[in-house]
């Protein structure tokens, strides 16, 4: 399912900090979904690759699909900084799966547990580059949701 959800920021990203490193909590400490991987890739320098993000739902809680069937619930968003010769396109988000709460048997959310991958269309000019980014999410388990947190997505780009 393809969807805009990439908020593509661009601004120079040197010492500056990112939009999303401002949350005043411990980047890995207090995460309740991790990027796993990949850290590097090589791609052929001006085509587009097809890059899959792995990412994990500490057990025993669920996150918002990207597409919520709520507007008021928080979808889970991928926001990566283009730096030059590096063109991230369509995010690929999967679909939730079907998520039923003991207290509201009749409402089903569409939300993400254990892995998920989703996938960014990556374009990049002969060199190195950087993917800078944070996937955004909001964390619930059965009986509470935590406030939204951000973990972030380093990836290094390697094209020839």
């Amino acid at each position: 399912m393809a969807c805009a959800a990439v908020a593509a920021l661009t601004m120079a990203a040197g010492a500056q900090k990112l939009p999303w490193q401002n949350d005043p909590a411990p980047a890995d400490k207090n995460q309740l979904v991790h990027f796993l991987y990949p850290e590097q890739i090589q791609v052929a320098a001006g085509q587009d690759r097809v890059v899959e993000l792995h990412f994990k739902v500490n057990d025993g809680l669920h996150i918002n699909s990207h597409a919520p069937r709520e507007k008021s619930l928080i979808p889970t968003q991928l926001m990566v900084i283009e730096p030059p010769g590096l063109n991230i396109g369509p995010v690929n988000f999967p679909a939730g799966t079907d998520y039923t709460l003991a207290a509201a048997p009749n409402d089903k959310l569409s939300v993400y547990t254990g892995e998920f991958v989703v996938q960014a269309h990556v374009k990049a000019t002969s060199g190195d580059h950087l993917i800078q980014g944070a996937l955004r999410y909001q964390a619930c388990d059965t009986n509470s949701c935590y406030p939204p947190r951000k973990v972030p997505v380093t990836i290094d780009v390697v094209a020839k």
